[in-house]
């Protein structure tokens, strides 16, 4: 996997949107629609918690969060508490590629591909 400003690469497959690698390592587009109104407190579309619904089903080890090319996405309050329900990495989006290839553990990565 690689990313650079405005895209990752994953299983030779360039994605320009941000996307969600699952458990089983299929790959989703993220869906921001409803956190974009939120876009104007945060400066940002942040990650918030409805986007992350999908952890209670597939029920990671560890959720990798890719905070884009400069660590810029803002995670609500809310989403916060959700990932406090898992063991969390958060980090900028290119060193959490690094991590999630090399983690054995049931995982799950919520990917941002720009700021």
């Amino acid at each position: 996997m690689k990313t650079r400003y405005g895209w990752v690469e994953i299983d030779h497959i360039r994605y320009d949107h941000d996307v969600i690698i699952h458990s089983d390592r299929s790959v989703t587009k993220r869906s921001k629609k409803i956190s974009k109104k939120l876009k104007d407190k945060f400066g940002h579309t942040p990650l918030a918690d409805h986007e992350l619904a999908f952890l209670d089903i597939e029920k990671p080890e560890v959720v990798f969060i890719g905070t884009g090319q400069y660590g810029e996405l803002p995670i609500t309050p809310d989403a916060q508490k959700v990932l406090g329900n898992y063991e969390s990495i958060i980090r900028p989006t290119p060193e959490i590629l690094e991590q999630f290839n090399d983690e054995p553990r049931a995982s799950v990565a919520i990917l941002h591909v720009s700021c």
